[in-house]
């Protein structure tokens, strides 16, 4: 799954200014007005650059239990909304699924457990990102359920990325759902969903969207491969080859069950040399994506 990694912060230095902010201005502020600075501040820091992978992970279980917290009070908070959507939907990936993936070999068990626990992460950030849409546009899930295209919701540009969110958190809690037909049954919605977003903005995230475009093209029953290639090579473009995660999208969502092992680890190689710009926004999702590469290119013999 792409991502453009934008959700984690430090968390010791929010934390206290937006407890000091709060008891300072209690006494004379109304508390929405208070609410929602600290949603601002919330959701600022969530697009923050984080390079350092390990300190991203202590820091984000707390930003997003904070972040979710706030969310409650000031449901109506896009940005906020949207970040803790990613929040979920990243940590999910990059520190359960992941992981699961690499201890499959060893404790398939506790690989499991890992996944139940990924699935449940997913579900929660789709839940966050699809209340927020049905709030902004009252039926919105209904009008998606439609079978009519002219039921369809119409987004707005502001809701591009909780769409984006919506959807990404929708295929990753689906992928591990294979046990639960009715999620697995919701799998053509979150195409569509996507498919909204990206005519509405087929360059939103330097290629993230597109490149859920192409995975989920190739996870489509009946899917088109060179379809989901076109997809794939368009979000290498719109990130101009400084995402790893558009370049692994290619390399398992079309190298992989293409059998074309020369091109997948050709990809992984391109990923692995990708160096960031300082305070890069793509920082920390390509780090993500290089411990991945790695790992992949350790099991090429497994899966080829």
């Amino acid at each position: 799954m792409q991502m453009t990694l934008q959700q984690f912060w430090r968390v010791s230095v929010l934390a206290v200014a937006a407890i000091l902010v709060t008891f300072s201005l209690m006494a004379c502020t109304p508390r929405t007005l208070i609410i929602g600075g600290i949603a601002d501040e919330l959701a600022a820091q969530g697009q923050s650059a984080e390079p350092d992978l390990d300190l991203a992970r202590e820091a984000s279980a707390f930003y997003l239990k904070l972040s979710e917290s706030i969310l409650r009070q000031d449901p109506g908070h896009r940005a906020l909304a949207e970040s803790v959507a990613g929040g979920f939907t990243q940590y999910a990936y990059a520190f359960v699924a992941c992981e699961a993936d690499q201890l499959e070999a060893k404790d398939a068990k506790a690989a499991e457990r890992l996944r139940q626990r990924a699935a449940r992460l997913y579900e929660r950030a789709h839940r966050h990102a699809m209340n927020a849409l049905e709030k902004e546009s009252p039926g919105f899930s209904r009008a998606l359920a439609s079978p009519q295209a002219g039921d369809w919701p119409q987004l707005s540009s502001g809701q591009v990325g909780l769409a984006y969110w919506a959807a990404a958190s929708w295929g990753g809690w689906i992928s591990l759902a294979k046990d639960n037909p009715d999620t697995v049954a919701d799998f053509p919605l979150a195409v569509r969903l996507a498919q909204l977003a990206w005519t509405l903005d087929p360059a939103w995230g330097q290629g993230s969207l597109s490149g859920l475009m192409g995975t989920f093209e190739a996870a489509r029953p009946g899917g088109n491969q060179l379809k989901a290639l076109g997809y794939f090579d368009l979000a290498i473009t719109q990130s101009a080859g400084q995402s790893a995660g558009a370049l692994l999208g290619k390399a398992e969502g079309y190298a992989q069950p293409a059998g074309d092992r020369a091109l997948f680890e050709s990809l992984l190689r391109e990923a692995l040399a990708i160096r960031d710009e300082a305070d890069s926004p793509l920082a920390l999702q390509n780090e993500v994506m290089r411990r991945r590469a790695r790992w992949l290119l350790e099991k090429s013999d497994d899966l080829f």
